[in-house]
């Protein structure tokens, strides 16, 4: 009866670590799309189908293939003001293209969540929040932060990212650079020193951050694949180079 016992519990043992191995993954990535009212219809919707575009890429893919296990987990989230934050597909473990086109539709189907201020630390602290949730294991944590504004609502959106890189994630930045801003915005999207500098003084960080630039929305599928094929392979800034130049 006894080794009947231990023969049992040997087996229970075998099965809880075998599905905390199934539950690892290459990497674990937030989305964080900027839907705040600087961005109107027009460019939300280019800004939509341009992520559901490079998830489905077949260079996003192969990238993917070629990690460890051969899986990252995908969470996308959309935020505006501060306390304006929202899951618009929850952690999805993307492995080939019927993954990564089931997670597009879920983000092509979704109405927009937001129309307010701009809360980058705002997403920040939301996006950590979700890391704990993620039924998935990485030694790797990426935020991957896209934006055409600077931070105006919230708490200053250095302590959130020296937060967050305190605790090992990397932050990445995508910069939309808007050429024709409402006049009313301009400031906010147009900070002294353009806006791609004050993302890389203020939003990006930890092991081996970077900063893509998107100069208008209609490049902006293209700018994600790459910033995707990036931050899932892990290139290193030469190597991005070669790559993308």
């Amino acid at each position: 009866m006894r080794c009947a016992f231990v023969a049992l519990m040997f087996s229970a043992l075998l099965a809880v670590s075998g599905g905390a191995r199934a539950q690892n993954t290459d990497l674990l990535l937030i989305l964080a799309a900027d839907v705040s009212r600087s961005i109107d219809d027009g460019e939300f919707e280019l800004q939509r189908k341009g992520y559901a575009a490079a998830l489905s890429d077949p260079r996003v893919l192969a990238a993917i293939r070629g990690g460890t296990n051969g899986t990252i987990a995908v969470c996308f989230v959309e935020w505006s003001g501060a306390g304006e934050q929202m899951v618009v597909a929850d952690w999805t473990v993307i492995h080939d293209d019927e993954d990564a086109g089931g997670l597009s539709a879920a983000i092509l189907a979704a109405p927009r969540s937001f129309i307010g201020r701009t809360s980058i630390s705002g997403a920040i602290d939301f996006a950590m929040a979700r890391f704990g949730a993620a039924p998935q294991h990485s030694n790797r944590r990426i935020i991957d932060i896209s934006g055409d504004g600077t931070n105006n609502s919230g708490r200053p959106v250095t302590e959130a990212r020296d937060q967050a890189l305190a605790e090992g994630v990397t932050i990445n930045g995508l910069a939309i650079v808007n050429d024709k801003p409402n006049p009313g915005y301009a400031f906010h999207t147009q900070p002294p020193g353009g806006l791609p500098e004050w993302y890389r003084q203020n939003v990006i960080g930890g092991p081996g951050a970077f900063l893509r630039i998107v100069e208008d929305f209609r490049s902006f599928a293209d700018a994600m694949t790459n910033k995707l094929v990036s931050e899932i392979a892990a290139l290193t800034p030469e190597e991005r180079h070669t790559v993308f130049r």
